[in-house]
C-alpha cells in the first residue's frame, strides 16, 4: 500500500476559520495515525479577494494549534509549487488535454445569456444548469474567436444518464444522478483554473491518497470524480466530515459565532483546548475522555469513530474545557508564564500606555481604564445604551453595517477603521458622535472610556467585530428578513462609496 497523504487547502479569502482548523486536525491526526503524511497547500485562485495577509493568518493560526506540516508553500517540497496562483501552466496543459480528448470545450456564452437561460429553466421548473450551447461549436470558429481575443472559458462536459456512485469511508455508497450535475467551468477567462479542475490535478500530482473535507463537497464531488475518469487517475478516498453546527444546527457562521481562530486566541483560549475542543467535535475517545491531546488523540484515532451527527459549536463547553486546562495541566508559575505570553507583557502593555496617560490621575486608576484589553465578552446589557440617542432598531441597523464594512477591511490600522465608520455615517446622514457614543459602549463597556478608534487598532479585528457582534445580539438581534432588507441598503452603500 502507497503512503498515506491526506491535505489542507485553505483559500486565504478571510479570517483563519474554526472549520479550516477542524479539518486540518482530522486530516492531520488520520495521516500521522497511519505513519502518514499531512501537507498544505494554498487555493489562491480567487486574485480578487486572496491576500497575503489572509494567507499568513492562516499559517499562523494553524501552526500556534500545533498542526504543523510536511509540505507546503512556507517549506517547500517536492511537490511544489504549493500556491495554485504559482500552477498556471500546469492546469493550462490539463485543461487543454481535456479539450483534445473530447471532454472539455471553450465556452463563449456571456453573463447575459447565462442569466436568460437560467431563468427560462427557472420558470419552465427545470433544472438550473449550463444548456451546452457551446459544446457543438465548429473547432475552427473557435479558434478563430480565440485568435481575436474574444473571452471565453474552458467547460467539463458530463455524462447525461446514469448516476454517480461515490464510495465513502463514512457514508458507504453515495449515489447521485448526473442530470443534476452541471457543465462545470474549469478554467476561467483570466487563465486561472476554478476549484474542480485545480483540486484534482493537485490532488493526483501531490499524491493525496485521502481526501478528507466537509459534508458540503458531496454534491460536486461527481464532477471530480469525472475528471479523475477522463484523465485516467485512481480516485482518492473520501471522507466527507459532518460540518460543525451553530446551536440551532445550522451551518457554522460568524453571522450567528465568532469563527475566527484568531478571535479565540486573542480571547485568551489555550491551542491545546481550542484543539481539544474541535477534536471532540464528532469523534470520541475510546474510553469516552473529553480531555485528551494530539498525540493521545492519533493514538486512539480511527475514522469509524466519527460521529454522522451535527457537531454543535458550543462556546459554554469550549470556555468549561479551556478551564480544565487552565486549573488541572498548569502550576502558578506556568499559568503566570502563559499570561505573560498571551497579553501581559511589556510589548503589549506598551501601546496601552499612551492612552491610558490620558486620563489616568494615579497608579490606582490604570487597571480599571484598561481592563477591557483584557476581557472576552463585556457584562453589557440593553440598558447600557440608554443613553445612546439612536433608537434601538436604528443603533441594531447601524451596527451591523458598520460590522459589515469591517468585515472587509483587511488592513487593520486607526485610519481605516475611522474611515469605515465615518463612511457609515454620512450614508446614514448622521453625526458620527451619534455612531461613536454606542460604540465606546460596545468596545470598551463604558460610554467613557480611552479612544474607542485607538482601542479597536489594538484589539484587533476578530475581538473587535466580536464585541459588536455581541451588542447587536444584546440589543435583541436582527431576524433574517430584516437582515436581508438590510443587505439590499449595504448593497447601496457599496454604490454610495463609488
Amino acid at each position: 500500500m502507497s503512503k498515506i497523504r491526506t491535505r489542507i487547502a485553505p483559500s486565504p479569502t478571510g479570517d483563519p476559520h474554526v472549520g479550516t482548523a477542524y479539518i486540518a486536525l482530522f486530516n492531520k491526526v488520520f495521516a500521522e495515525s497511519q505513519g502518514g503524511e499531512f501537507i498544505l497547500r494554498i487555493e489562491d485562485t480567487d486574485q480578487a479577494r486572496s491576500t497575503a495577509e489572509s494567507e499568513q493568518a492562516i499559517l499562523d493560526s494553524l501552526r500556534w494549534l500545533g498542526l504543523n506540516w510536511v509540505e507546503g508553500p512556507d517549506v517547500g517540497g517536492p511537490h511544489g509549487p504549493y500556491r495554485q496562483s504559482e500552477r498556471r501552466d500546469i492546469y493550462q496543459k490539463y485543461a487543454q488535454q481535456l479539450i483534445d480528448q473530447g471532454h472539455a470545450f471553450h465556452c463563449f456564452c456571456t453573463a447575459e445569456r447565462l442569466d436568460e437561460v437560467r431563468e427560462q429553466q427557472r420558470a419552465a421548473g427545470e433544472d438550473i444548469g449550463y444548456d451546452g450551447h457551446c459544446m457543438h461549436l465548429d473547432p475552427s470558429d473557435v479558434a478563430k474567436r480565440i485568435a481575436a481575443g474574444e473571452e471565453h472559458v474552458v467547460r467539463m462536459k458530463v455524462p447525461q444518464e446514469g448516476v454517480c456512485t461515490i464510495h465513502d469511508e463514512l457514508r458507504d455508497t453515495v449515489e447521485i444522478d448526473w442530470k443534476q450535475i452541471d457543465m462545470q467551468v474549469l478554467m476561467k477567462s483570466d487563465g486561472l483554473p476554478t476549484y474542480h479542475l485545480a483540486s484534482v490535478v493537485d490532488d493526483h500530482l501531490m499524491e493525496i491518497s485521502h481526501i478528507m473535507r466537509g459534508e458540503e463537497w458531496i454534491s460536486s464531488t461527481p464532477k471530480q470524480i469525472a475528471l479523475y475518469q477522463y484523465f485516467g487517475w485512481d480516485v482518492p478516498t473520501y471522507v466527507h466530515l459532518p460540518l460543525l453546527r451553530n446551536a440551532d444546527k445550522s451551518k457554522l457562521s460568524k453571522r450567528k459565532n465568532p469563527t475566527s481562530v484568531t478571535y479565540y486566541r486573542e480571547l485568551g483560549i489555550l491551542p491545546e483546548a481550542l484543539l481539544n475542543f474541535l477534536g471532540m467535535m464528532g469523534w470520541t475517545m475510546p474510553d469516552g475522555e473529553e480531555v485528551f491531546s494530539l498525540e493521545q488523540m492519533k493514538a486512539k484515532f480511527s475514522v469509524e469513530r466519527i460521529s454522522l451527527g451535527g457537531p454543535v459549536f458550543d462556546q459554554e463547553k469550549l470556555n468549561w474545557l479551556n478551564g480544565k486546562y487552565l486549573r488541572e495541566h498548569h502550576t502558578p508559575e506556568q499559568l503566570l508564564q502563559r499570561l505573560v505570553d498571551w497579553k501581559f507583557n511589556a510589548e503589549f502593555a506598551t501601546q496601552l500606555m499612551p492612552l491610558a496617560q490620558t486620563r489616568a490621575e494615579t497608579l490606582g486608576d490604570i487597571a480599571p481604564l484598561l481592563a477591557f484589553f483584557f476581557q472576552g465578552t463585556l457584562a453589557i446589557t440593553e440598558d447600557s445604551f440608554a443613553s445612546v440617542k439612536l433608537e434601538t432598531e436604528e443603533l441594531k441597523q447601524v451596527l451591523q453595517l458598520i460590522l459589515w464594512k469591517l468585515e472587509t477591511q483587511r488592513h487593520w490600522e486607526k485610519d481605516n477603521i475611522f474611515a469605515d465608520i465615518k463612511a457609515i455615517a454620512d450614508f446614514k446622514e448622521l453625526k458620527f458622535k451619534d455612531i461613536n457614543a454606542p460604540l465606546f459602549i460596545a468596545i470598551t463597556g463604558s460610554t467613557a472610556s480611552v479612544s474607542v478608534m485607538d482601542a479597536m487598532a489594538i484589539l484587533g479585528p476578530d475581538i473587535t467585530r466580536g464585541r459588536i457582534r455581541y451588542a447587536i445580539n444584546v440589543l435583541g438581534g436582527l431576524g433574517k428578513k430584516k437582515l436581508k432588507s438590510l443587505e439590499k441598503e449595504y448593497k447601496s452603500f457599496a454604490q454610495f462609496l463609488d
